[in-house]
């Protein structure tokens, strides 16, 4: 159940996730999460985001994927924004 307070609340979701909102804002989102399924969501899903990110491994990739994925967003940025200025 979507409402009108979403966007309120998830305008302020990283500060809320990094816990440096004040605590009675947080225990007001906390009951909203709580109540909403879509925020519920939207939370549970970029606090797994988070987690994987802050405790993965970094790996290289070889020099020929690397490439490709170059190659790849350039082309797909030139299509989408044009040429990056010079």
């Amino acid at each position: 159940m979507a409402n009108d307070k979403c966007p309120e609340y998830l305008e302020q979701l990283n500060e809320y996730l990094d816990g440096e909102l004040d605590t009675g804002l947080c225990a007001e989102i906390d009951a909203f999460v709580g109540e909403c399924t879509n925020c519920r969501v939207m939370v549970d899903s970029l606090r797994q985001t988070v987690r994987l990110c802050r405790d993965g491994t970094e790996i290289s990739l070889p020099a020929s994927v690397t490439n490709r994925l170059t190659e790849l967003l350039r082309r797909r940025w030139e299509a989408k924004f044009g040429s990056p200025p010079q």
